[in-house]
């Protein structure tokens, strides 16, 4: 006899979201949070514990009166998914465990920017991705840098000069399974809220370094998202009025102050020849003094763009991430500084957390899109 399906409630959700992000947690404490009585708790959680989405972790002494609990916990090991960054060139992809950490990862040149390069790219890459682990995938997350509608269609991608693709159901009917599609800041915050360094705060900010400059806010334990998220408003802020030119033509924005092509760019016209960005941060490193100077201006500007955030957000964490991170290194201190100089010296200090894994991170943040999505289609026995 087949067993009866019905949608998880809810309350049924959002328990698997707390114990997600916070397991192992007791149930008084998740009784707590979601103002649940210890009957209501036991029947929420029974279906997920029967299903193996949720295990009793050992068993610990509770509070003042001593009695024994089992925290929950989720089964990290009961599903697997995979998150995949889509940039101008290429699909960086890795394959996860139920709380987006990385057990695998892959990439995938673009033969070209229109939608069936990219979604054989995508394709291709999940298949090796599965192999090469072996075990059923419950969903993917595809993260691109633009604007994205319903977690399905990218209505704006200027890097691979997309409108109004429906790269979702593309991909659903190439590879049978749930696919989510997302922003990529947005789904990067959305993996350092639930799985990061920062796992459990209810508000910080992350702010991204690479190809361009990106700009998440959490508030209130959920990530603020609006219509315009995908825009990339973040990198226009305008950090040094001396500064060079953004390709929108904003003087000593963001972009011109931190995107890696534009401090490639300017240090390549000072030496009169072309540099990578590895180049310009072992010059910096080694003292070079044009070097210095354009990575000086960067560091001066991203604690300038830091401390903007901490007092209109009024946050006092930060997350600094993306494939151009390294920059941190050279430019850590002169940041720091900058950013204390521009906050109330009476204010909390902002704790800056530096999430180096590059690419990886991008690609956790779409698998972290996609665990995201699978709570939501929860189906679980009566």
């Amino acid at each position: 006899m087949m067993e009866r399906q019905v949608y998880v409630s809810d309350s049924g959700r959002e328990l698997a979201r707390e114990v997600l992000i916070h397991g192992p947690i007791s149930r008084a404490e998740l009784g707590r949070r979601l103002g649940l009585s210890p009957a209501s708790l036991t029947r929420l959680s029974k279906p997920f514990l029967d299903r193996g989405w949720f295990i009793e972790a050992a068993e610990t002494v509770q509070g003042a009166t001593g009695r024994p609990a089992k925290p929950l916990d989720v089964q990290v090991d009961s599903r697997r998914f995979v998150g995949v960054k889509v940039t101008g060139e290429s699909a960086f992809g890795v394959i996860t465990d139920l709380r987006a950490g990385a057990l695998g990862q892959g990439e995938r040149s673009l033969a070209g920017h229109d939608v069936d390069a990219v979604v054989e790219a995508v394709s291709d890459l999940v298949a090796g991705l599965r192999d090469g682990d072996g075990v059923e995938v419950s969903g993917l997350g595809v993260s691109i840098g633009g604007n994205v509608a319903d977690q399905r269609v990218v209505t704006r991608a200027p890097f691979l000069g997309w409108r109004n693709i429906a790269l979702a159901d593309r991909l659903e009917r190439e590879l049978g399974i749930p696919v989510t599609v997302e922003n990529d800041v947005t789904a990067l915050t959305t993996a350092e809220q639930w799985f990061g360094a920062v796992r459990g705060r209810p508000a910080f900010a992350v702010v991204t370094i690479g190809a361009g400059v990106g700009y998440g806010l959490v508030m209130h334990d959920r990530v603020v998202t609006t219509a315009d998220s995908g825009l990339g408003l973040g990198g226009h802020l305008p950090l040094d009025p001396n500064g060079p030119l953004c390709l929108d033509g904003h003087r000593g924005c963001s972009t011109a102050m931190l995107a890696i092509p534009s401090i490639t760019l300017q240090l390549g016209i000072a030496l009169g020849r072309e540099v990578d960005y590895d180049e310009v941060l072992r010059l910096a490193e080694s003292g070079h003094p044009l070097a210095v100077s354009v990575t000086s201006a960067a560091g001066r500007a991203l604690g300038r763009m830091m401390a903007t955030i901490a007092n209109i957000a009024m946050v006092d964490t930060i997350v600094l991430s993306g494939e151009g991170v390294a920059l941190w290194n050279a430019i850590g201190d002169l940041a720091l500084a900058t950013l204390a100089e521009d906050r109330d010296p009476d204010a909390t200090p902002v704790e800056i957390n530096v999430d180096d894994a590059g690419f990886v991170s991008w690609a956790r943040g779409a698998a972290a899109v996609a665990i995201q999505a699978a709570l939501g289609r929860l189906r679980l026995p009566a």
